[in-house]
């Protein structure tokens, strides 16, 4: 494999692995810009040592030319369970580490000379996170949005306890305000909720109500 084709390949994932990184940093997401291009630059390397140390000693010993390439994918984990965060019943983070798996596989193609696979993948990534974005919103945008106002006893663990009862009714909190009143020993929590369709607000008070602790609940909206 000659330098030039080396630095046309590394070059060629820094750019795919760029784009699809601007359009995760546009959105503020745990890792970008910076973060998708080193990984696509590093799986795109890890393929390329990978081939060479194989036509090198082929001849001499049994090398598998996709046995360091394919480190990356089991590896390349960790880093997405870093981006994944978990905030009572909701989790985020999902699509960024997806994405960051499907920027190295691009990075792997690359360093195996596979371009044209490696170019409409990334160009097929980016479309996906673009604008299946819009058609989420089209989709959630038929979901129903309630607002809700408890008060409780402030006691350990009572938001915890509200969240779990939504998260088994499929109820996504979308925003939490809470409040505390020092004199009473109260708290004041505001939700809103992402209710889905077949679901009533009704039900959603009737299942909170047999909270313990909780003194009052009423609708925001």
């Amino acid at each position: 494999m000659s330098s030039y084709e080396i630095v046309f390949k590394l070059t060629l994932a820094c750019i795919l692995g760029g784009i699809i990184g601007l359009e995760r940093e546009s959105l503020s997401r745990p890792a970008g810009f910076r973060t998708y291009t080193l990984v696509c630059v590093g799986s795109a390397l890890a393929m390329i040592v990978s081939l060479d140390m194989y036509y090198q000693f082929y001849h001499t010993v049994n090398a598998d030319p996709g046995r360091i390439a394919a480190q990356v994918i089991s590896g390349i984990g960790f880093l997405g369970a870093g981006t994944i965060m978990k905030e009572g019943p909701t989790v985020s983070g999902l699509t960024t580490a997806a994405g960051l798996w499907g920027v190295a596989c691009v990075g792997l193609a690359v360093g195996a000379g596979m371009y044209l696979p490696a170019i409409v993948t990334a160009l097929l990534i980016l479309f996906v996170l673009v604008y299946f974005a819009k058609f989420e919103q089209q989709f959630r945008g038929m979901r129903v949005y309630k607002g809700l106002l408890l008060i409780t006893k402030d006691q350990p663990g009572q938001v915890g306890i509200i969240g779990s009862i939504l998260g088994e009714m499929g109820v996504l909190i979308k925003n939490i305000n809470l409040t505390r009143e020092e004199s009473g020993n109260l708290l004041e929590i505001e939700l809103l909720l992402d209710v889905p369709p077949e679901l009533s607000i009704d039900q959603v008070i009737k299942e909170l109500a047999g909270i313990k602790g909780l003194q009052n609940i009423d609708r925001l909206n």
